[in-house]
């Protein structure tokens, strides 16, 4: 129970210390300051004694009863100014502006206010006012109206000046001060403004002028262009008219014009016509003629050409079974030789050496006579094989005088086949001497045109590989002759 008591007058006694901490707890605003007096109090920057205490932005301990405490605003305070002025010229104006001011931060302008405008802060724009109304008045009468209008920074400077002495000792500073309007009652400025108005207004006549005048020439120049180019156009059209009626005439010429050029057009097809049908015979007649005799004289001369190398296969052919006689005939006539050889060899000892040597050297005599024999033999078959050749390819061009050229190169050998005739007459007895000798020799000549047309009897008759028809041994030009023999003459007489 006692412990109950205690404990609810210790929170009584608490929350009444509480109640009087707070009655006795003062905070000050940011924009208000705390003036305590009552007691002796030193405050840092203020002289000693002042008797009250300043306190801003924190809070502190006010004894009720003892102390009392108040507030100063530190806001901002406006006050208009409207002020009759007369300047150095003596030409009244009305001066229009504003000032914003309020109480210093520090201390001492703290102080300096609490002890003017504490109790009278409602008053602080007008007693500004006054103290602006003063200087102004002051500083108007000092300059003329031009300085005032052309700069207005150095009367609001020379203002601000003049009152920051008496301001600072109110508390009070300037934040802003503006000179808002000049009024001029006697038409001063206005009149001062006339010679520049009508500076400017003559300027802008002038200018106006020179408007109109480069408006006129633009416009004198805009109305030649518009002659110029209605000229250009009127020319320009006159232009098109007459290609119109160039135009116009040509049409009217173009039926001749074409009649004419279809009829050129028509002569010229008929030319290519014609041109066409003289090339159309050309080629019939080349077609019907020309290649028709083209291609029998190819003809001819195919056929003349495979009968010319038949002929010489033939020829080749013929010289090649004579070659290939004449070596079997060597081969015979040394076997022949050999077996005689043999023969002798054995019919005794007695003469075997001599027959045997006798043997051989016929044996040797008769294997070179069959070696020169087949070796002359085949050198005239291959000149024969030469000459048909060409006789042949000569035969083939002019067979007259390829006959002609033979006989002309054989005829000794012709005229010595005629006079073959007295081969077999041992004794001839010539009665008349030389004149008996020339009638022979006549004859045989007699004999030897005989022989000329027998050649060419059996040239006509031989076949076309030249070979003789009743298998005589082959002459150059196919007549057989007999080897010559010797044939004594006696001469009488």
């Amino acid at each position: 129970m006692v412990v109950g008591v205690v404990a609810g007058a210790v929170v009584v006694a608490v929350l009444v210390l509480i109640g009087l901490f707070k009655m006795m707890w003062r905070v000050a605003e940011p924009n208000e300051a705390l003036i305590i007096s009552g007691s002796k109090h030193r405050t840092e920057g203020l002289e000693e004694g002042m008797g009250f205490r300043i306190v801003t932005g924190r809070g502190t301990l006010v004894l009720p009863g003892v102390q009392a405490v108040r507030k100063l605003s530190l806001d901002l305070n406006e006050t208009e100014l409207h002020v009759d002025c007369v300047t150095h010229q003596g030409i009244p104006l009305k001066v229009r502006g504003v000032v914003i001011f309020k109480v210093g931060d520090d201390f001492v302008s703290i102080a300096n206010a609490a002890r003017r405008f504490l109790d009278q802060q409602k008053l602080m724009s007008e007693r500004v006012h006054n103290v602006f109304a003063g200087h102004l008045r002051s500083i108007v009468g000092g300059l003329t109206v031009e300085d005032m209008i052309r700069d207005r920074e150095k009367l609001t400077g020379q203002t601000r000046a003049a009152c920051g002495t008496e301001m600072e000792k109110l508390g009070l500073i300037v934040d802003s001060l503006q000179i808002h309007e000049i009024e001029d009652p006697t038409g001063y400025i206005q009149n001062l403004a006339m010679p520049h108005a009508a500076a400017v207004q003559r300027d802008a006549r002038i200018a106006q002028a020179e408007a109109n005048r480069l408006a006129t020439e633009a416009e004198q120049q805009s109305f030649a262009r518009m002659a110029e180019a209605t000229r250009d156009s009127e020319i320009l059209q006159a232009g098109y008219q007459a290609e119109r009626d160039k135009a116009a005439a040509k049409s009217q010429q173009a039926g001749p014009l074409a009649a004419a050029a279809a009829r050129q057009e028509v002569v010229v097809q008929e030319t290519r016509v014609a041109e066409l049908e003289a090339h159309r015979r050309e080629q019939q007649l080349q077609a019907d003629v020309r290649k028709p005799a083209d291609a029998k004289a190819y003809e001819k001369r195919t056929l003349a050409e495979a009968e010319r190398d038949a002929r010489i296969s033939a020829a080749q052919a013929k010289a090649k079974e004579t070659e290939l006689a004449a070596a079997a005939e060597a081969t015979r006539v040394k076997a022949a030789a050999a077996a005689e050889a043999e023969a002798t060899k054995t019919r005794g000892a007695a003469s075997a050496a001599a027959t045997r040597a006798t043997g051989e050297a016929e044996a040797a005599a008769q294997q070179a006579k069959g070696l020169a024999e087949a070796e002359a033999t085949r050198a005239q078959g291959l000149a024969e094989a030469e000459a048909i050749k060409a006789r042949a390819a000569a035969l083939a061009e002019n067979q007259e005088a390829v006959v002609a050229q033979q006989l002309a190169e054989k005829w000794p050998e012709i005229v010595q086949a005629g006079a073959s005739a007295f081969g077999n007459v041992d004794n001839m007895v010539l009665l008349n001497g030389a004149d008996g000798m020339g009638e022979l020799f006549a004859k045989a000549l007699t004999m030897g045109g005989t022989g000329l047309g027998l050649a060419r009897k059996l040239l006509a008759t031989m076949g076309d590989n030249g070979q003789p028809v009743n298998g005589g041994s082959p002459s150059l030009n196919g007549v057989v002759a007999p080897p010559p023999q010797k044939v004594p003459v006696e001469q009488e007489g």
